[in-house]
């Protein structure tokens, strides 16, 4: 998710290359190189083969998600190991969960109505930017949906976070080569200077860039010659109405914000309130945890947050408010989550209102609704054109005038920001990259996810005789085949691949027998009748492949699977055949 912070800006061309620059560029060429070799054998393997690989990769970053999140704040000084930890997990879990039963090879739908068939394939070899506020994460989603759409992935680290971003990289190609990930298909620079990132991005090898960082790098990203995904910033306002619940609202905008200390791009950055409820508010934001600053502390705060460029000072990105507090010399309560900086307007005479990614909201108060979708206009206009804002109200009619007329595409309702964007608390695709659409500069407005690294190849079919008219005989996209026309009604089935005959049941004993004589005829003996005793299995497995089936029915124990053990096809065979696995309730059998 991209911030005015999470990199370093891009000059048009570099005045002096450093001997540290030409190593990063050649190594990147050479990873870029190496990807797209390991990506002509990725792209031919099959659904079951990919989603292997990813669910393991998925299973290993969900275990070592709190070591990186320490990890991460510890290298780069910015956010909360708890919420860092939350974030590595939504990628690991909710990012995996959605993509899992995601088609990315073959044949991925057939529109009967049209006489159309989509074919996937995979864009190529993908540059992925990783900013330093959001490293881990970002790094663990970026290379799930890379992998779930056949798509070799070279990372560019930012430098202040390359040892977490390195780290995370490492034990997910680990994962993945486990797996039979071919080698190189995940690979990172380590010798991370801007020019290296701006020859990966430019590298011939490289077929789309995922570009997550500072403004200057996106722009980059767009200027490298190739497909990219560029996000731009945030400053995203929360609006709240006067029908709203308006104890939630203040502790949804606390949450949101308070949350990492801020360093989403898609954290609120400013308070618009009715009159009417703005008193009620004030007294549930300070009950919650938040601190109104008088004028003469705004000020000084201003001084030491904002730089001339109109930038939140990297000093202070990413600390809580009570350390920002105590550097400029404010005493405030030891459970404050947010400063309050009430402003009278927006724009560069107004530096409060930039996007400040750290827990500090600039407050405003309108008279109504309609100068509420002014005035979260302009705050949009002011550096978060495209990406996040919220509302927070009961009236379903205010509700969809800032749906209809708000320059944001991503509007959630009655949510934090932060956890509503990314699809954690809403119904909206789960992702840590938020297009910000035409709004924004970018060429979607989507949350972006496997789909957006596939190209999609049809096969179309003749409908009518050429010069035929067009409107009786074709059917509009998503009719139903019977209103297609009497053309495209009477055209036979689209083609399937052929199906094969479904073997007929053959009894374990048999299976069993012959299993034993392949192990005889190898020199291995014959294994014993497997105990189906869950306390001799331990604790449930996190990944079953062939060979622990096989060791467990060698050496006579059982191993137990839980919900979240991800069990391969080849060792569901094996395990049926020796009787090895063991079920729990709930396990995907």
């Amino acid at each position: 998710m991209a911030s005015s912070a999470s990199g370093a800006s891009a000059p048009a061309a570099p005045p002096n290359l450093t001997d540290r620059d030409l190593a990063s560029a050649a190594e990147a060429l050479a990873l870029a190189r190496r990807a797209r070799a390991a990506q002509r054998l990725l792209a031919e393997f099959s659904q079951a083969q990919i989603d292997a690989i990813v669910a393991r990769m998925a299973a290993v970053a969900e275990a070592h998600a709190e070591p990186l999140a320490r990890l991460a704040v510890e290298e780069t000084g910015y956010g909360v190991v708890a919420d860092k930890v939350a974030k590595n997990l939504f990628a690991a879990r909710d990012v995996h969960a959605f993509i899992r039963p995601m088609r990315t090879v073959g044949v991925v739908a057939r529109h009967e109505d049209r006489k159309i068939v989509e074919i996937a394939e995979p864009f190529g070899v993908v540059a992925a930017i990783v900013p330093s506020t959001n490293p881990t994460s970002t790094a663990i989603y970026k290379l799930l949906i890379s992998i779930k759409a056949r798509c070799g992935v070279v990372l560019s680290p930012h430098p202040s976070a390359a040892r977490c971003i390195t780290h995370t990289a490492t034990l997910l190609n680990d994962a993945a080569r486990e797996t039979g990930l071919p080698e190189g298909a995940i690979a990172w620079l380590t010798t991370v200077t801007l020019h290296g990132t701006r020859e990966l991005m430019r590298a011939r090898d490289i077929a789309v860039i995922l570009a997550t960082g500072g403004l200057g790098l996106v722009r980059a990203a767009y200027s490298a010659g190739k497909p990219a995904y560029g996000v731009g910033p945030g400053n995203a306002p929360c609006y709240v109405e006067s029908s709203a619940d308006v104890a939630k609202a203040a502790d949804d905008i606390l949450a949101g914000k308070s949350f990492d200390n801020g360093v989403l791009c898609s954290s609120p950055n400013s308070i618009v309130v009715d009159r009417a409820v703005a008193p009620a508010l004030r007294a549930a934001l300070v009950a919650g945890g938040g601190h109104f600053l008088d004028a003469a502390a705004a000020a000084t705060l201003q001084a030491a947050l904002v730089t001339a460029e109109r930038l939140p000072n990297p000093a202070l990105v990413g600390k809580s408010a009570v350390h920002i507090a105590g550097t400029i010399g404010l005493q405030v309560p030891a459970g404050t989550r947010a400063l309050i900086v009430p402003l009278a307007g927006v724009g560069r005479e107004h530096p409060l209102s930039i996007e400040k990614l750290c827990p500090v909201l600039s407050y405003y108060e309108v008279a109504d609704w309609r100068e509420g979708c002014e005035r979260a206009r302009q705050v949009l206009q002011y550096g978060g054109m495209g990406h996040t804002m919220s509302i927070h109200s009961r009236n379903e009619a205010v509700i969809l005038e800032f749906g209809l007329h708000k320059p944001a595409f991503r509007i959630v309702v009655n949510t934090p920001t932060t956890h509503g964007s990314i699809g954690l608390t809403t119904g909206l695709d789960p992702a840590m990259t938020l297009g910000c659409g035409g709004y924004g500069g970018n060429i979607t407005s989507d949350n972006i996810s496997p789909r957006h690294l596939l190209n999609i190849k049809r096969l179309a079919w003749e409908l009518r005789p050429r010069g035929a008219s067009r409107a009786p005989v074709m059917a509009s996209a998503g009719a139903p085949a019977s209103a297609a026309g009497p053309v495209a009604a009477s055209l036979p089935p689209l083609p399937r691949a052929p199906q094969p005959a479904a073997p007929e049941a053959v009894p374990a004993e048999a299976v069993r027998a012959g299993l034993d004589r392949v192990l005889a005829a190898r020199g291995a003996p014959s294994p014993p009748p497997a105990r189906l005793d869950p306390v001799s299995a331990g604790p449930p497995a996190d990944f079953v492949c062939e060979d622990d089936v096989r060791r467990a029915a060698r050496e006579g124990r059982t191993i137990l699977v839980g919900p979240r053990t991800i069990v391969t096809p080849a060792a569901r065979d094996a395990g049926a055949a020796f009787e090895v696995l063991v079920w729990l309730d709930g396990a995907a059998r």
